[in-house]
């Protein structure tokens, strides 16, 4: 048994862009090492670097956990800057425990699929894990996970409940339980999604409704970063599913939650109320938004 950690650089792809190769690679190389030294200082064993990330196997989920919260709180201390580039340095960061299987370097196993998928879901900032790890925690660190409910990963065939650390404390606040959603709506629920001026609704047991910039898409929206066929809403065994389909990614704000859940060719659970900004964030310059709410 061993516990993987997925560290990735958030918007990689903008600073090679904007720095030229030469200067990023150069910057990027000396970021990953020095957050290698603090994953090790935290008895965490750097198998790769990633181009743009870490992965990491620590022997204990503790470990793992204190390690990526560790990083997290000194990114936000002491911002690191890319070159003349304003916006500091983010990471996004994913945690798996279970069988690991080292080859010649290298490790192996559905923890280290999951940690990776893990990591890809996360935002900015973020780290997320998994009930396994959750329920190997000191009770202290475990009242800092807030459930975001049963997220289906990409190449996973039954949904996992998924935890966010909060690592923030004065976050807490606007940090939403999720974990309603393992509860079932009423039976006489529907859901609304609106966008563009256009309602509709889908009942349980309704046809599947797609949401991208086609024509023929159930919900139309019409901008360059939502895919044709961007997204996809159908009730599937007794909750309301979101699926994303697209290039660019969803994300989807729960409630009053500041931080939203990234969708990359997975899925989650819609409870309650809440936006979906399709391509980007919501907080990008005209963003493709839509609004939906379970009623009933």
């Amino acid at each position: 048994m061993a516990t993987v950690v997925f560290a990735d650089l958030v918007g990689s792809t903008g600073i090679f862009e904007r720095l030229g190769d030469e200067t990023a690679g150069r910057f990027v190389t000396q970021l990953t090492t020095a957050l290698s030294k603090t994953f090790e200082e935290h008895k965490g064993r750097v198998i790769k670097l990633l181009g743009d990330g870490l992965f990491v196997v620590f022997p204990l989920e503790e470990d793992a956990i204190r390690s990526c919260v560790a990083i997290q709180k000194r990114l936000l201390e002491k911002p690191v800057y890319p070159g003349h580039l304003a916006t500091p340095v983010q990471m996004q960061m994913g945690v798996e425990s279970g069988e690991v299987v080292e080859i010649e370097g290298d490790c192996y196993g559905d923890a280290v699929n999951s940690a990776a998928r893990l990591a890809d879901l996360a935002g900015a900032d973020q780290i997320l894990t998994t009930q396994r790890v959750r329920d190997a925690l000191s009770l202290e660190l475990q009242a800092d996970l807030r459930s975001l409910g049963p997220i289906y990963l990409r190449g996973k065939g039954e949904a996992n409940e998924v935890f966010r650390v909060e690592w923030q404390p004065q976050q807490d606040s606007d940090a939403t339980v999720m974990g309603v959603s393992m509860f079932k709506p009423p039976r006489d629920a529907h859901l609304e999604i609106v966008a563009a001026g256009k309602m509709l609704q889908l009942q349980p047991r309704g046809p599947k409704l797609t949401l991208g910039r086609s024509i023929t898409a159930d919900l139309t929206v019409n901008d360059g970063r939502v895919s044709r066929v961007h997204a996809t809403v159908e009730w599937r065994g007794g909750q309301f599913v979101l699926g994303d389909a697209s290039s660019f990614g969803t994300w989807v704000y729960m409630g009053n939650q500041t931080e939203p859940v990234v969708l990359r060719r997975t899925e989650c659970y819609l409870v309650g109320q809440g936006v979906i900004a399709l391509g980007c964030d919501r907080n990008a310059e005209d963003a493709p938004l839509v609004t939906f709410a379970v009623k009933g």
